[in-house]
């Protein structure tokens, strides 16, 4: 049993940016010259989060319209009393959606549906740099 970790590094302009890092994920995955295992994908901080969606048009306005109505922007947020940096409503969402998101793979192939892909979305109000962490387990 292997583990090996890495990172993948984005730059995102923040307000729900969706990001496609499934090709990274997959040359990652590709690098380990690991066969067979599951790789997490998890992105540090506290206003992103990372799934998995079918990237297209349609989707990527549907999903921030949802997360709209769910925590708005312009909502009062107690995170906001406390620090006075206006992302209580990314706090909220990234929380709501979780951090990481782990998928099998074999034959140095991600075991993903056809039209599914793994996603960062970064709510934050404000452009940031992350990090994403990769780790692969298997053999």
């Amino acid at each position: 049993m292997k583990v090996i970790t890495d990172f993948i590094p984005i730059s995102t302009k923040g307000f729900n940016d969706i990001i496609d890092i499934t090709q990274d994920v997959a040359v990652t995955i590709q690098k380990s010259s690991v066969e067979s295992g599951t790789i997490t994908v998890f992105v540090s901080g506290s206003t992103a989060g990372i799934t998995t969606i079918e990237y297209e048009p349609g989707l990527l306005k549907d999903l921030p319209e949802a997360f709209e109505k769910l925590a708005p922007q312009r909502k009062g947020y107690h995170h906001d009393a406390t620090w006075h940096d206006g992302n209580g409503f990314s706090h909220v969402r990234a929380a709501m959606l979780g951090c990481s998101l782990t998928v099998p793979f074999k034959d140095s192939r991600l075991l993903l549906g056809t039209w599914q892909q793994i996603v960062v979305i970064d709510f934050d109000n404000r452009s940031r740099n992350r990090e994403i962490v990769v780790q692969i387990m298997g053999e």
